[in-house]
């Protein structure tokens, strides 16, 4: 437990120290967000401001977890197996953010290339639990053993976890928070269930969102950009998947949840009977038109994750016997 808090603190600090150096970086180079045509209007002052911040988070979480994994003698190979996936699906959210910034709009990676990248990742860690007979699946007293549906469940929890916090990424600070909460909440049930690798890699996660909060949150210095939010999705969605709690991901990413399931609701209404449920999608953008402020559906989002989570971890932990 003690090293696992040191690697929390570790990534909080290189976040924060890599922050520093990689923003006067960005300032210097332009690289710059474009905004988004049909963004509410509060948002066009949000022009200019330097993308790809995740790099921070990124290097924060693979150096802070590559000294507390030997530390605490559990360099095991399901731990690099959730570092390299994580390592490629930052170089695809990087890849996302560069083509935006050289084409000077918010578009990167067609919507088919994007997923066809993210579903190759996602095989990494798919066919690693298929193959050691990983594949049963369980929510509280009930298992099941999903056989040869197993690696269409896990694509589709990590590509889907991905894209979840690629969309809630549309506020200063509102995904690097809950991400916070997220991985603070997979780090728990992971130490409680004795995967101390998973939880040294969440660890590092929370403390490097945390460190990456400083310069975040609103106003903004940088955003995290696909690079950020696309790596942290797949970090989750990984780390859920090869720590066996991936429905308990209905807790921990509860809001990331809801933000994706408001443009589907939105879209699919719109396709079949031309009207709007939400004034806006995702559904940080409708309370925004609502007159909320940024500051305060920031601080309602991540206090619903917290609560939320914090009743799946003990829900689950239960379930486990831990409690």
């Amino acid at each position: 437990m003690i090293i696992t808090l040191v690697a929390g603190l570790v990534a909080l600090v290189l976040s924060l120290l890599f922050g520093v150096v990689y923003i006067d970086f960005l300032r210097k180079k332009l690289y710059n967000q474009p905004v988004l045509e049909d963004a509410p209007q509060s948002h066009a002052k949000k022009s200019g401001t330097p993308t790809t911040g995740g790099v921070t988070i990124i290097l924060a979480i693979i150096v802070a977890s590559l000294i507390a994994l030997p530390m605490e003698q559990v360099t095991t190979t399901q731990a690099f197996l959730i570092l390299l996936t994580l390592f490629f699906f930052t170089l695809t959210g990087f890849q996302d953010d560069m083509q935006k910034i050289s084409k000077h709009q918010n578009k990167g990676l067609s919507p088919r290339g994007k997923m066809f990248l993210l579903v190759t990742i996602a095989l990494l860690p798919t066919l690693y639990m298929f193959m050691n007979g990983l594949t049963t699946v369980s929510f509280l007293d009930y298992s099941i053993n999903l056989g040869w549906i197993y690696p269409l469940f896990t694509i589709f929890v990590i590509t889907g976890a991905s894209n979840a916090v690629n969309l809630t990424d549309g506020l200063d600070g509102l995904a690097s928070s809950n991400c916070v909460v997220s991985f603070l909440g997979c780090a728990i049930i992971s130490l409680c269930t004795g995967n101390a690798d998973i939880a040294i890699i969440c660890a590092s996660a929370a403390g490097a969102c945390l460190g990456f909060l400083y310069f975040n949150r609103h106003p903004a210095q940088v955003f995290m950009g696909d690079t950020g939010s696309l790596a942290l999705g797949g970090l989750l969605g990984t780390v859920a998947v090869v720590g066996k709690f991936e429905l308990f991901l209905l807790f921990l990413g509860i809001i990331f949840i809801i933000e994706t399931l408001s443009v589907m609701i939105q879209v699919t209404s719109f396709k079949l009977t031309g009207k709007r449920v939400f004034k806006m999608s995702p559904i940080h953008h409708h309370f925004e038109l609502l007159g909320w402020s940024e500051v305060k559906i920031v601080k309602v989002f991540t206090t619903v994750t917290l609560l939320v989570s914090a009743s799946g971890i003990i829900i689950y932990l239960k379930s486990a016997g831990v409690i």
